[in-house]
């Protein structure tokens, strides 16, 4: 979910819409040069451990091998075609 942190909105706002919208399974975008990124950060982050998540790198969450992503951003592991060649 997109924090929206590049638009220049303020602290109060990303930590907001972070904390609205995310759920269990999330991967939360901010980005580098967010004007109010660090000043939000430490909010969320204490609101997410009080809620009972768990931040990771993302290379904790990513699915292994072929996946596809839906029009949310979920990922869902790519079904195998039934023409697979069999050794």
């Amino acid at each position: 979910m997109d924090s929206l942190d590049w638009k220049g909105i303020s602290a109060a706002e990303i930590t907001k819409r972070v904390t609205g919208k995310v759920q269990p399974g999330s991967i939360v975008l901010f980005h580098n040069a967010g004007e109010h990124t660090p000043e939000a950060l430490p909010d969320v982050l204490r609101w997410m451990k009080q809620e009972g998540y768990e931040v990771v790198p993302i290379s904790e969450i990513l699915l292994s091998g072929e996946y596809t992503l839906d029009h949310e951003g979920r990922q869902h592991a790519a079904e195998r075609s039934q023409q697979t060649a069999r050794f």
